[in-house]
């Protein structure tokens, strides 16, 4: 299985000085941040002070009074990393393979139980496992992708940070595989925010594996391929990356807060916006035409809830049209109730756009029609993040400063993001990352 055999390969980390390595300290950042913001939030907030009450220990996260123990605080940010929709993710393996590994390297880091190199090293880890996992566990329409692959990455790297060797890792890994759950979409086309506790399943269930792999237990090495013809039908071997092949310089950071699919849409809906200036109130119809997986995935039509919202095109035109933007204030309670960022979503047509579908590409094509009968139009066939177009290293260091500074403050937020991309003052880091420091 390619997932297990990447621990080989992966299991010191990139070499210092490669793009690998860099990647990995910038998805890290990135990932802090977007957990960071989703704390802000009062919901992921209980959700930690109920976790407390099980899990308690001595990590102290921002807004929660107990503190929780390793597994407690990666299971929580885990669900806040993916609160706003703004996390990383990996094209070729439809998802996020950071999300359930970065929440285990972050609370580790903030419990002082590894220093920023073993974390980075158990990060790179879990991410190449775990990239391989999603290539290979294709889901069926119905589930969604978040919490199930995910926990084979968890397995690695909670192996790793826990003091397990490359065979400990592994049969963590064969554990997870037999055990890989798989998710559902329905609580998002509900419009409930019961998904994000999909990657802290995948946490809690990479940290059991990897426990029972320290304690000698094992698992046929066959049983994530088992579990793939059992679970999704798929019984062709699987075809993913080449050992060697680092998919950390692949990843993607999102410039935008919401589904990936629904990027290219308020990219173009952003360039449409400058030309349509002062226009706003004259539109009579928006046509998006986009590839079927955005339409699959994303066609949640006048959403009342922040998750379903996230996961809705026309949101995402209607939001990006009026504010010019799509981050995290596209999605509070605010602008779900502002009727004009409605009514501008209600005027919105989905289309497919066969040309893209056929291809396999990624883009989408914007039409705005006003009352005078002009039409404007905009396309967007890459965004920011796009193996062609990668978030450049200044782009995604605002980026953390505008999720983090709000919940650190800003001096804090920045030393924080220094010592993550440049490995300084690591002993520092554990008081530094998930609470503002007391005066």
């Amino acid at each position: 299985m390619l997932p297990e055999r990447a621990i080989n390969v992966a299991w010191n980390g990139p070499p210092p000085g490669s793009v690998a390595a860099g990647r990995a300290r910038l998805l890290l950042a990135d990932s802090l941040g977007c957990m960071l913001a989703g704390l802000d939030h009062a919901r992921p907030r209980d959700f930690g002070a109920a976790l407390a009450i099980t899990m308690p220990g001595p990590i102290h996260i921002n807004g929660i009074a107990s503190g929780l123990s390793q597994a407690g605080a990666a299971t929580l940010l885990a669900a806040a990393m993916c609160w706003d929709e703004a996390n990383e993710g990996l094209a070729r393996a439809h998802g996020r393979p950071a999300l359930a590994v970065a929440p285990l390297c972050i609370a580790a880091l903030a419990e002082g139980r590894a220093t920023l190199g073993e974390a980075l090293a158990a990060f790179a880890l879990g991410y190449e496992v775990a990239g391989r996992a999603g290539e290979a566990w294709r889901i069926r329409p119905g589930m969604h992708v978040d919490g199930s692959w995910h926990a084979l990455g968890a397995a690695a790297a909670a192996a790793r940070l826990a003091g397990g060797d490359q065979a400990a890792a592994a049969r963590a890994v064969r554990l997870a595989g037999c055990q890989v759950p798989f998710t559902l979409y329905a609580p998002i086309a509900a419009g409930m925010d019961g998904r994000n506790t999909y990657p802290g399943h995948a946490v809690l269930l990479g940290t059991l594996a990897a426990a029972g792999a320290l304690a000698g237990m094992d698992a046929p090495e066959g049983g994530f391929a088992q579990a793939r013809h059992l679970a999704l039908g798929l019984d062709q071997p699987a075809v993913v990356a080449p050992l060697g092949q680092w998919l950390l310089e692949e990843a993607y950071i999102k410039p935008f807060a919401g589904v990936r699919h629904a990027h290219y849409a308020a990219a173009a809906a952003i360039e449409l916006r400058a030309g349509l200036g002062l226009r706003l109130a004259e539109v009579r119809s928006v046509t998006l035409a986009t590839y079927a997986e955005a339409l699959r995935y994303a066609a949640n039509r006048a959403p009342t809830s922040a998750i379903a919202a996230q996961f809705s095109l026309s949101w995402a035109v209607a939001a990006a049209l009026l504010q010019g933007d799509l981050g995290p204030a596209a999605y509070t309670d605010a602008a779900l109730a502002d009727p004009a960022l409605r009514g501008l979503e209600a005027l919105v047509t989905l289309l497919e756009d066969p040309d893209l579908t056929a291809t396999g590409d990624r883009g989408a094509g914007l039409a705005v029609t006003l009352q005078d009968g002009t039409v404007l139009e905009a396309r967007a066939d890459q965004v920011p993040g796009d193996p062609a177009l990668p978030m450049s290293v200044a782009a995604t260091c605002e980026k953390f400063l505008r999720f983090a500074a709000p919940v650190l403050g800003e001096a804090q937020a920045r030393a924080v993001l220094v010592m993550l991309l440049e490995g300084a003052g690591d002993d520092r880091l554990a008081g530094m990352l998930l609470a503002p420091l007391r005066a």
